[in-house]
C-alpha cells in the first residue's frame, strides 16, 4: 500500500477535527428563547394573581431553580399570545364575563432576559340569581323526601353566589355521586347556565334524572386463565363489603375492591358494576383479577444519619404468598449494617448491626376477617446507652372487619442480653438497664399481652393530605404471663390532616401521642420498655432519643503517682458525655403546616413539644404537662417528593423555655450555654450542678437538624 503525503493527513485531520466540532455544536441544546426574570398580573383583585400563572404556561424563574428542583424559565412569544386568552378565560371561568386584558408588556432586560407584564380589568361578577331543579319528582314516593333532602343538602353553589364554572361542575357531580350512593345507579345530573351580561345575573337549571333504584345482584368474577387463588375466596372478599340484595352503593363497591386487593396477591384489581337489569332491579358485581408472582425478593440500602447516631445498612426480604396452599404468606426479612455512635469520626462505639425476622400469616383463620400472624426476631444492636444480643416471638390475630379498623392481640416473648458499660474503665459506672443490683450485663425476659387498635381514615399513609389516624397499645406484662417484669404500658396515638384549600397544597398536620409504662410496686422498669423520644418522627428539638432521663459518663486520665505507677482519675478538662436511659412517661405534639409549591417540593413549618420523664402519670412524682420538663421547638422543613416517599430536611429550634434534662450521675456539671450545632456553647468545670440553673433540654445544644425518608407523621 503507498504512503499517504503528509499534507494529505493534514488536511485529513483537519477537516475530521471540523466536523468532529460542527457535530458538538450541533448537539449542544440552544435555550427556546430568553430567560423570563419576572411575570406580574396587575389589577387583579377578586381573583388571586398566584391562582392565574398556576394556569398559564409562561412561568418566571424561580429563585430555588437550581438542580435538582427546577432551572430556568424561558420566553416563548407563541405561547405568551395563548396565556393571554387564557388569563381571559379564567376570568369568565371564576364569573367575571367583562374582564379584559388592557395591556401585556415583554421588557428587555439584559441580551437574554425579559420581564413580563400583564394588566387586567376585572370588571363586576355575574351572581347566581335562581337555582331551578327538576327531576327529583320521579323518585319513589316512600323516599322522596328524604333522599331530595340528602342529595340537595349544602352543595356548593347557592343564590347569590358568584357563578363559577368549577362549583357548576361539583354541584352536578356531588348531586349524581349521591343519587348513586342511595342505589340509583344510572343517576345522571346535567342542566345549563344562562348568563345576562345586562344585569349580570345566572340562572342555573339543574336537571336531574335519577332512574330506578337498585339492589346487588350476584357477583362474578373475571381472572386469569388457570387461577391460583378460588374465585369462592374473592366472592367471600367481596360479600364483606355488600350483600346480594343490599341497596347498590359505590362506596360499598370501592371498599370490596380495597378488600381484594389486600389479600396480597393481585397486581391489579378493579370491582364494578355490571349492567343493570331493570326487570330484577338489580345491580351485578364483576370482579376483574390478576395474579401477581407468588414469589417476590427484595433488596436495597440505605443510611441513617443523625447527630446522634449513624448507620449504614443493606435490605432484603423473600416472600411466598401462597406457602403450601391456602394463600398463606411466608417472609424472611432481615437487615445488615455497622453503626456509629455517635458519629464515624468520634466512634465511642461502632460495630454490625443485625436484624432477621421470619413471619407467617395465616388468612381466614376460623372466620373471613380473622388472620392469624406469628413471627420470629433475632436481633443485635448499639444503642447510646447500652447493646445489645436479643430475640422476639410474637403470635396473635389479627381481626379486620373493616378496611381502615383492625385489632391485634398477641403474646409476645422477648429475651435480651443487656451491656450497659461503654468503657472497659472501672472508674465509669454502669448505665442504669433496669437490671438486679445495676449490674453491667444481664439477660431480661418480658412476656407481655398486647393489644393493639387502629383506626386509619388517611387518604395518603406516605404523604397525607386529608383525614384522620387513631391507634391505642395496650401491654400487661408478668404475672399470669411470668417475665422479670410486672407493669402496664398504654400508648395512644392521634394524628389530624386537613387541606386548607381546595388543591390540597396547603395542609394543616396534627399529633399527639401519650404514654405511660407503670411497673408493678413502684418497682423497675426495664430499658428496652421505656420511652423515648427525640429524632426525625418524634420531638425534632432533639436528637435521636436525646429526649430522656440521662446518665453520664465522665472523661477520665491516668495520672502519675510514682515509681511507674498511675491512678485512673476524672477528667477536669471535657464535658462529661451523656447517653439517654428512658422514662416511664411520654407526652409529644405536633403542629404542622405544609405547603406545595411546585410538583416535587413541599415547604413546613412546624411546632413541636415533648416530655419524658422518669416517674409514669399515675406516680404523685410525675411530670407535669407544660411544666418545667416540657419542652418546646420551633422549626422549618423541605421536602423533595418522591416515588419512595419524600426526602425530608427539618431543622428545629428549641425554645428556652424549662430546665435541664434529669442527670442521675452524682456530680454532673451542666454546660453553661447551649448555642446551635456548637456555635455558642460553653461549659466550665465550675458551671451548673441542678438543672434549674441551667438552659432548657442541657446538655443538648438548642438546635436540631433532621434528614430522613417519608414524613414526619
Amino acid at each position: 500500500m503507498a504512503a499517504a503525503h503528509p499534507r494529505t493527513l493534514r488536511l485529513a485531520t483537519t477537516a475530521a477535527l471540523l466536523l468532529l466540532l460542527a457535530a458538538c455544536a450541533t448537539t449542544q441544546e440552544r435555550p427556546p428563547g430568553p430567560k423570563v426574570n419576572d411575570l406580574k398580573i396587575e389589577g387583579t383583585k377578586e381573583v388571586g394573581e398566584g391562582d392565574i400563572k398556576d394556569r398559564i404556561l409562561t412561568s418566571e424563574t424561580p429563585w430555588w431553580g437550581f438542580w435538582p428542583f427546577g432551572g430556568p424559565r424561558y420566553f416563548d412569544a407563541n405561547a405568551w399570545q395563548a396565556d393571554l386568552r387564557r388569563i381571559q378565560r379564567y376570568y369568565q371561568a371564576q364569573g367575571f364575563y367583562e374582564a379584559e386584558i388592557v395591556s401585556s408588556e415583554v421588557k428587555p432586560q439584559g441580551a437574554n432576559a425579559v420581564s413580563l407584564a400583564v394588566q387586567v380589568k376585572e370588571g363586576e361578577p355575574t351572581h347566581i340569581g335562581e337555582i331551578k331543579e327538576s327531576g327529583l319528582d320521579a323518585l319513589p314516593p316512600e323516599f322522596r323526601e328524604e333522599h331530595r333532602k340528602r342529595v340537595m343538602a349544602d352543595l356548593p353553589m347557592k343564590k347569590g353566589d358568584i357563578f363559577r364554572e368549577a362549583a357548576w361542575e361539583e354541584t352536578k357531580g356531588l348531586v349524581q355521586g349521591r343519587l348513586r350512593e342511595l342505589g340509583y345507579a344510572e343517576a345522571e345530573a346535567g342542566g345549563e347556565v344562562r348568563v345576562d351580561l345586562a344585569t349580570k345575573q345566572a340562572t342555573v337549571d339543574l336537571r336531574i334524572t335519577p332512574g330506578p333504584r337498585y339492589r346487588f345482584g350476584n357477583t362474578f368474577v373475571a381472572t386469569d386463565a388457570n387461577p391460583q387463588v378460588p374465585p369462592r375466596r374473592i366472592i367471600e372478599q367481596v360479600q364483606g363489603s355488600l350483600k346480594k340484595g343490599d341497596w347498590y352503593s359505590e362506596t360499598a363497591l370501592a371498599e370490596a375492591q380495597a378488600r381484594v386487593f389486600r389479600m396480597g396477591v393481585f397486581g391489579a384489581v378493579k370491582v364494578n358494576r355490571g349492567a343493570p337489569d331493570r326487570e330484577s332491579g338489580t345491580v351485578p358485581v364483576v370482579v376483574d383479577v390478576r395474579e401477581s408472582p407468588f414469589r417476590s425478593v427484595r433488596l436495597g440500602g440505605g443510611l441513617g444519619i443523625d447527630a446522634a447516631r449513624q448507620e449504614a445498612r443493606v435490605l432484603g426480604e423473600w416472600t411466598h404468598r401462597n406457602f403450601r396452599g391456602g394463600l398463606r404468606r411466608f417472609t424472611v426479612r432481615g437487615r445488615l449494617g455497622y453503626a456509629f455512635i455517635p458519629n464515624v469520626f468520634n466512634r465511642s462505639k461502632a460495630g454490625p448491626v443485625f436484624e432477621v425476622t421470619t413471619e407467617f400469616e395465616q388468612p381466614r383463620f376460623l372466620f373471613r376477617d380473622l388472620r392469624l400472624q406469628t413471627s420470629l426476631t433475632a436481633e443485635r444492636g448499639l444503642e447510646q446507652a447500652y447493646d445489645f444480643w436479643g430475640g422476639k416471638l410474637q403470635a396473635g390475630v389479627i381481626w379486620q372487619p373493616h378496611a381502615s379498623f383492625s385489632i391485634f392481640p398477641s403474646y409476645n416473648l422477648e429475651v435480651y442480653r443487656l451491656t450497659g458499660r461503654v468503657s472497659a474503665d472501672a472508674a465509669v459506672p454502669p448505665i442504669v438497664l433496669g437490671c438486679p443490683n445495676n449490674v453491667t450485663q444481664c439477660d431480661v425476659a418480658l412476656s407481655y399481652l398486647e393489644v393493639a387498635f387502629a383506626w386509619d381514615r388517611r387518604d395518603d399513609p406516605i404523604e397525607p393530605r386529608d383525614g384522620y389516624y387513631l391507634a391505642l397499645s395496650v401491654q400487661k406484662g408478668g404475672g399470669l404471663f411470668f417475665g422479670d417484669y410486672t407493669y402496664v404500658r398504654l400508648l395512644p396515638d392521634v394524628r389530624f390532616f386537613r387541606p386548607l384549600d381546595e388543591e390540597k397544597r396547603l395542609i394543616l398536620a396534627v399529633k399527639v401521642r401519650l404514654g405511660t409504662l407503670n411497673p408493678a410496686g413502684n418497682g423497675q422498669s426495664s430499658v428496652v420498655t421505656r420511652f423515648f423520644s427525640g429524632g426525625a418522627t418524634a420531638m425534632r428539638g432533639f436528637n435521636g432519643q436525646r429526649l430522656s432521663p440521662m446518665a453520664a459518663l465522665p472523661e477520665t486520665v491516668e495520672e502519675p503517682i510514682g515509681d511507674g505507677q498511675s491512678n485512673i482519675v476524672l477528667s477536669q478538662n471535657e464535658q462529661w458525655d451523656t447517653v439517654p436511659v428512658g422514662g416511664n412517661s411520654l407526652f409529644e405534639s405536633s403542629l404542622e403546616v405544609r405547603y406545595q409549591f411546585s410538583e416535587s417540593l413541599v415547604v413546613a413549618a412546624f411546632y413541636d413539644s415533648g416530655l419524658v420523664g422518669i416517674a409514669d402519670f399515675s406516680s404523685p412524682g410525675s411530670p407535669k404537662l407544660f411544666g418545667p420538663d416540657h419542652y418546646h421547638a420551633l422549626g422549618l422543613g423541605l421536602r423533595y417528593l418522591t416515588v419512595v416517599g419524600p426526602i425530608r430536611l427539618d431543622i428545629a429550634r428549641r425554645l428556652n423555655i424549662g430546665r435541664g434534662l434529669p442527670v442521675a450521675t452524682p456530680g454532673y456539671i451542666y454546660p453553661d450555654s447551649g448555642g446551635c450545632f456548637g456555635i455558642g456553647s460553653s461549659w466550665s468545670t465550675t458551671g451548673p450542678k441542678t438543672r434549674g440553673a441551667t438552659f432548657a433540654g442541657a446538655p443538648d445544644g438548642l438546635c436540631a437538624l433532621h434528614l430522613s425518608i417519608g414524613e414526619a407523621f
